[in-house]
C-alpha cells in the first residue's frame, strides 16, 4: 500500500487538540501523560518454587496489583495504550563542572573519555483514551486509514465524558500512591509542538524523539513499513495461543545472581530496555463490558460446541472459552483485550536481519513465541499515533484478564541524573552512560539520610582506594575541605596533584605542627583548650594512668593563664610548645603557690620532668614548636600518613590529637564550606583510648556543621568484632558503600545483619563485577542511603584520571617519573603518560 498519494491531512485520525486532550474524527477524547518509573534493578523481589507453585512477592507483584487497582476504575471502553520509546542517543558532553564553574585538566580528560558513548535513552507515554461500543470491534479494512475522515455518529455524552475524567484522576491517584509511578498530564504545547519544538505527534510521525522540529516523514509500505529514511518491522504478540502457560511480574537475572542471591527485573525487561536497539514497545489493554461481552462469549462457545465434527480445534476453543467464562466468574476480574507489539526501525536496511534475531530471541525469553508481522505494519504503526489506539484491528487483540496483561507492562527506566549539580560522576549500570550521583545532599532532601556520613567497605583490590579518590577529587573541586587520615600512602598522588599539604614522618624530615598557634593571637576558644589539655595529660599520662579532677583542673588553669595573661604580656613570645613550657617553669609555680596548690593535687615536678623531652634541646623538640603548617584551617586538602609512627607510643597519640583539632576548628569556624574527614585503615590504630570517644563525638555531631565523616575499612572481621564500629560508627552513618564482597559470599549474612542490609541490598551487593561489560574498564560500586534507596553503579574513569589514581607501583613510579620531567606539572605528566598508554608507546625523557 503507498500514500504518496494522498496527503497527511486526508487521512490523519486526531481532529482536534482541546483542553489537553487528544479528540479523533470518529469522537475518541485521549488524554495523555509522561511517566517515570521505577529505575532498573532498584526493586525488591523475591519469589518461591516455579510455574503454578511460584509465589511472588515485593515491589514487582505490588506494582502489577497497582495497575489492576488502577485499571478497575476506568470505565468499559476505556483503552489504555502505554508507548515506551527506546531510541539509541550518543552521550554529549555539557562542557559545565559539577556544581562548580572550574573546569580542571581531568574533567576536560573526562569529557573526551564520555563524549559520543552510545546509549539506549527511554522515554515512557501512557494514553487513556474513551471510546465508544461502535469502535470495538475494528476490522484491518475499517480504520480511519482506509475509511478516511468520517463524521462520528456519537459526538459525546456530557455525562459520560465528565465520568471518564473523574476516573482518569482516580487512575493516576492510584498509581501514584504506589510511590513507584509518577505521571505528568501532557499539554497542548507538548503533544501539537511549537514552531521551536517538536510535538509527541510529530515526534511519533517521523519515529525521533529530537526536540527541534522536524519534517514529517512520507510512509511507504513494500516489504517492509518506511517512514522517511527509516526501515520499521513490527513483532506482535497479539494470539493467546503464542503465550506461555505462566506469565509473572518479574524474571531473575542469571548472570547477576548466585545461589544465594537473587537479582530480578521487569518480567517484560528482555522486550524493554534490554533490546539495544531503536524501538518502541505498544502496549494495550480494552477494557470491556462484562454485560456486552459475556454474552457473545457464550454465544460464540455454543457454537463451536455445535461445530465439534466438523474439527478438533472448535472443541478445544469452546473448552478455553468455557474456561475463560468459568475463571472470570471465580474472580471477578474485568475481561480485557489486550495486544503488544515491538516496533523496531533502522536506517540501514541491512541491519534488518540482525535486527530480527534480536527481537526474536528477546521475545523468546518471555517464554513467548516470537512472530513477524509483515502484512499489517502500516495498521500497526497508525494505531500507535497517540490518541488513536481504537484503530488496532479486532483479529490482532487476544482476550484475557488485567493482572495476567500487567505483567507484560515494562515497569522499569534507566537511572535518572542528579537533580543536584553537586555530587560524583559515575555510569549507568548497563550502558556505561555517564551520571552525576549526589551522594550525600539530595539524600538528605529527600529523607533518604539523616546525616551524611559514610561507611565504605571493600577487600583488598576492590577498587575502594580508586572509589574514593574519585570520590574525593569530585569533592575538592567543588568547594569541600578534607582531611584524610591514612596508613599505606594511597592519597599522596591525589594530594599533590591538588596542591593539599601531605603530612608524614621520616628522620630526615620530622613531622612538626604547633596546637598552641592561633592566628592573630586569639583566645582558644573551649574546644580548642580542650583539646590542649587531652594533648599534655597524653605527654604527660601513659595510658593506663588515671587523671584526677584535680589533675584535670590544674591543667587547664595552666592553659587558661598563658594564653589569658602570660601571651598578652609578652607580645614579643611566639606562641608553641616552648613557649607554654617556660611559661609552667616560670610564672605557673607563682599561680599555684598563690592558690595553695598542694603536691598531692598536682604533681608539679613529675609534670615537668615528663614534658622536657618536648622542649628545646628534647628529643622531639620539633614536634610542638612548629613555625610552619601554622594555617591548617585555610588548607582544604590535608593528609596526615601515619604508616610510619601508628605503632609508636609518643608520636602517633600526639598526631591523632592535632588531627582532630584540625578538623574539629575547621568544623566550628568554616560556615558554609562542606567539611570532610577521611579515616582510612587509620582507624584500627585510632580506635582505642580517648581517640574513640572523639571519632563517637564527630559521627554524632558532625551533620549540624556541613560536615561528613568517612571511615574506609577492608576486612569484614574488623567491623564485626569492633564494638567501637559497630554501636556508634555504623549507627551514624547513613550511606554504606560497599564494592566487590564476592570474596565473602559465604559469609555475607553477617555484613548484611551488621550493616542493616535489607534482602534486595543484598543481593546487589553479591551481584557488584558480576556481568561487566568486557569493552570497558571499570568495577562497580554499591551505595545505599539509609535502606531507603539503595543502587549499583559503575566507577568508570578516563585514562588520565585512572593513572592519577593508582595504586599501582609500576604505574606510580612512572607517574612520578612524568612529574618530575615536568617539574610538578600534574597535567603534563598526565597526558604525557596517558598518550603512551594509549598508544602503547614508552617515550624515554
Amino acid at each position: 500500500m503507498n500514500l504518496k498519494s494522498k496527503a497527511i491531512h486526508d487521512v490523519f485520525p486526531l481532529r482536534a487538540i482541546e483542553q489537553d486532550c487528544l479528540i479523533s474524527v470518529h469522537g475518541d477524547l485521549t488524554v495523555c501523560f509522561a511517566v517515570s518509573l521505577p529505575e532498573i534493578f532498584t526493586l525488591n523481589a523475591s519469589f518461591d518454587g516455579v510455574g503454578e507453585g511460584r509465589v511472588e512477592q515485593g515491589d514487582y507483584i505490588t506494582l502489577c496489583n497497582v495497575w489492576t487497582k488502577a485499571l478497575g476504575v476506568l470505565p468499559s471502553y476505556t483503552i489504555l495504550h502505554k508507548q515506551d520509546w527506546f531510541v539509541e542517543e550518543n552521550y554529549q558532553t555539557s562542557g559545565e563542572g559539577a556544581g562548580t564553574t572550574q573546569r580542571t585538566f581531568l574533567d576536560r580528560a573526562s569529557d573526551r573519555h564520555f563524549n559520543e558513548r552510545p546509549y539506549l535513552h527511554h522515554e515512557c507515554y501512557l494514553y487513556l483514551t474513551k471510546t465508544h461500543p461502535e469502535r470495538r470491534d475494528v476490522s484491518a479494512v475499517k480504520t480511519s486509514l482506509a475509511r478516511g475522515r468520517l463524521v462520528p455518529k456519537e459526538v459525546g455524552d456530557k455525562h459520560k465524558v465528565e465520568e471518564f475524567f473523574n476516573s482518569v484522576e482516580q487512575f493516576t491517584s492510584i498509581l501514584e500512591s504506589s510511590r513507584l509511578i509518577g505521571l505528568r498530564q501532557l499539554r497542548s504545547a507538548e503533544l501539537a509542538g511549537t514552531s521551536e519544538k517538536a510535538g509527541l505527534l510529530e515526534r511519533y510521525m517521523s519515529l525521533s524523539l529530537r526536540d527541534e522540529v522536524v519534517t514529517l516523514a512520507d510512509l511507504e509500505m513494500d516489504e517492509e513499513l518506511r517512514v522517511g529514511g527509516k526501515y520499521a518491522k513490527f513483532y506482535t504478540i497479539s494470539d493467546i495461543d503464542d503465550l506461555p502457560e505462566w506469565v509473572h511480574t518479574n524474571n531473575r537475572v542469571e548472570a547477576l545472581s548466585t545461589e544465594r542471591s537473587n537479582v530480578s527485573v521487569s518480567y517484560a525487561a528482555p522486550i524493554s530496555l534490554m533490546l539495544p536497539c531503536n524501538h518502541i514497545y505498544n502496549q494495550y489493554i480494552f477494557i470491556e463490558d462484562k454485560q456486552a461481552a459475556f454474552p457473545k462469549l457464550e454465544q460464540r462457545a455454543t457454537q463451536m460446541r455445535s461445530l465439534v465434527n466438523f474439527g478438533k480445534d472448535n472443541e478445544v476453543n469452546a473448552m478455553l472459552l468455557n474456561q475463560y467464562l468459568s475463571y472470570a466468574a471465580e474472580t471477578g476480574f474485568t475481561p480485557v483485550r489486550s495486544h503488544f507489539n515491538i516496533q523496531v526501525w533502522t536506517e540501514d536496511r541491512s541491519r534488518l536481519p540482525v535486527l530480527r534475531n534480536l527481537v526474536s530471541s528477546a521475545i523468546a525469553k518471555l517464554g513467548v513465541r516470537p512472530r513477524e508481522n509483515t502484512k499489517d505494519a502500516l495498521g500497526l504503526f497508525w494505531a500507535g499515533i497517540p490518541g488513536n489506539a481504537a484503530d488496532l484491528p479486532s483479529e490482532d487483540k487476544y482476550w484475557s484478564f488485567v493482572p495476567q496483561s500487567v505483567c507484560l507492562l515494562n515497569q522499569e527506566t534507566n537511572y535518572y541524573d542528579s537533580v543536584s549539580h553537586y555530587g560524583v560522576k559515575l555510569v549507568e549500570r548497563m550502558s556505561g552512560k555517564p551520571l552525576l550521583v549526589d551522594l550525600s545532599d539530595q539524600p538528605m532532601n529527600k529523607g533518604w539520610v539523616t546525616n551524611r556520613n559514610k561507611f565504605i567497605l571493600g577487600p583488598s583490590g576492590s577498587g575502594k582506594s580508586f572509589f574514593t579518590n574519585h570520590a574525593l577529587r569530585s569533592f575538592h573541586v567543588q568547594g569541600s575541605h578534607a582531611v584524610i587520615v591514612d596508613v599505606g600512602h594511597s592519597y599522596r598522588g591525589l594530594c599533590d596533584m591538588l596542591g593539599g599539604l601531605y603530612l608524614t614522618y621520616s628522620e630526615e624530615e620530622p613531622i612538626n605542627f604547633n596546637p598552641f598557634f592561633i592566628e592573630n593571637r586569639l583566645l582558644p576558644d573551649v574546644e580548642k583548650k580542650e583539646a590542649i589539655k587531652v594533648l599534655l595529660q597524653t605527654l604527660w599520662k601513659r595510658s593506663d594512668e588515671r587523671q584526677t579532677m584535680s589533675e584535670y583542673t590544674a591543667l587547664s588553669d595552666a592553659v587558661t593563664q598563658y594564653f589569658e595573661t602570660y601571651l598578652p604580656n609578652n607580645p614579643d613570645t611566639f606562641p608553641c610548645f616552648n613557649s607554654f613550657y617556660e611559661f609552667m617553669q616560670s610564672d605557673f609555680p607563682k599561680y599555684l603557690a598563690e592558690h595553695k596548690v598542694q603536691v598531692g593535687y598536682f604533681d608539679y615536678d613529675n609534670f615537668i620532668y615528663v614534658l622536657r623531652p618536648f622542649y628545646k634541646g628534647g628529643e622531639y623538640e620539633e614536634l610542638l614548636n612548629s613555625r610552619a603548617n601554622l594555617d591548617l584551617l585555610n588548607i582544604p586538602f590535608i593528609v596526615f600518613e601515619l604508616d610510619n609512627i601508628k605503632d609508636h607510643p609518643i608520636l602517633f597519640p600526639v598526631v591523632t590529637i592535632i588531627i582532630m583539632d584540625t578538623f574539629i576548628s575547621k568544623m566550628r569556624k568554616l560556615n558554609g564550606v562542606r567539611k570532610i574527614i577521611l579515616i582510612e585503615e587509620a582507624w584500627k590504630a585510632i580506635m582505642k583510648d580517648g581517640m574513640a570517644e572523639y571519632i563517637k563525638y564527630l559521627y554524632k555531631t558532625v551533620r549540624k556543621f556541613f560536615g561528613e565523616a568517612w571511615i574506609v575499612t577492608q576486612e569484614v572481621d574488623d567491623i564485626i568484632g569492633n564494638k567501637i564500629v559497630k554501636d556508634s560508627i555504623i549507627n551514624n552513618a547513613d550511606t554504606k558503600i560497599l564494592l566487590d564482597q564476592r570474596k565473602y559470599r559465604n559469609k555475607f549474612s553477617h555484613v548484611k545483619d551488621l550493616l542493616a542490609l535489607t534482602d534486595k541490598e543484598k543481593d546487589l551487593c553479591l551481584s557488584l563485577n558480576r556481568d561487566l561489560d568486557p569493552k570497558r574498564k571499570y568495577k562497580e560500586v554499591f551505595i545505599s542511603w539509609g535502606g531507603q534507596e539503595s543502587k549499583v553503579y559503575g566507577v568508570e574513569v578516563s585514562t588520565e584520571e585512572y593513572l592519577a589514581y593508582s595504586t599501582e607501583q609500576t604505574e606510580k613510579i612512572r607517574l612520578e617519573e612524568k612529574v618530575a620531567f615536568y617539574c610538578g606539572n600534574y597535567d603534563l605528566a598526565l597526558r604525557d603518560y596517558a598518550d603512551e598508554v594509549k598508544t602503547g608507546t614508552l617515550v624515554s625523557r
